[in-house]
């Protein structure tokens, strides 16, 4: 009878481990970041058009993931999407004539926000803080919109130039 306890208990406990095991792995994979202590600061974009941007989508600069997208919101005067950022603390000297694009990993990929660092001037940039906005922004490439103009081409353009009405 001992003997079936000891073998219980050990089943129990890899079963147990295994369990933890799993939860962790699916709340690594899920980018769920309660188990970091990141400091970060909220900064603000707008754009036209987010396509698929998804909350905790990553911010890169140069491939290298520099923070996280926090919240994403209609305003309801323009009627277009306002994205919070979580931009880690330790980049906190984000020039004012920095851009943000949203780009896709591959063809088919996550979308991201890529930060294009600006210049900075002697006495006249000065450096993002918390709660200002990215006053330069690119949005989304829509994948269909882009194969309707690489099949379709620009037809107003086409029609309006070449377009005149044959005499019969």
């Amino acid at each position: 009878m001992r003997q079936s306890l000891k073998f219980e208990f050990w089943v129990g406990l890899f079963v147990l481990l295994g369990l933890g095991a799993l939860i962790f792995l699916g709340l690594r994979v899920a980018n769920v970041q309660g188990f970091s202590a990141e400091k970060t600061y909220p900064l603000y974009a707008t754009f036209d058009n987010i396509g698929g941007l998804k909350v905790r989508a990553p911010i890169k600069v140069g491939g290298v993931v520099v923070g996280r997208v926090a919240d994403i919101q209609l305003d309801a005067q323009t009627y277009t999407p306002k994205v919070t950022l979580a931009v880690n603390e330790e980049f906190n000297q984000i020039p004012d004539t920095s851009s943000l694009s949203i780009k896709t990993a591959g063809l088919l990929g996550e979308q991201y926000i890529a930060l294009n660092v600006g210049f900075t001037i002697e006495g006249e940039t000065e450096m993002l803080k918390a709660g200002d906005t990215f006053a330069d922004t690119n949005s989304a490439m829509v994948l269909e919109d882009l194969i309707g103009q690489f099949l379709y081409g620009d037809k107003k353009t086409e029609n309006s130039e070449t377009a005149e009405p044959k005499a019969e």
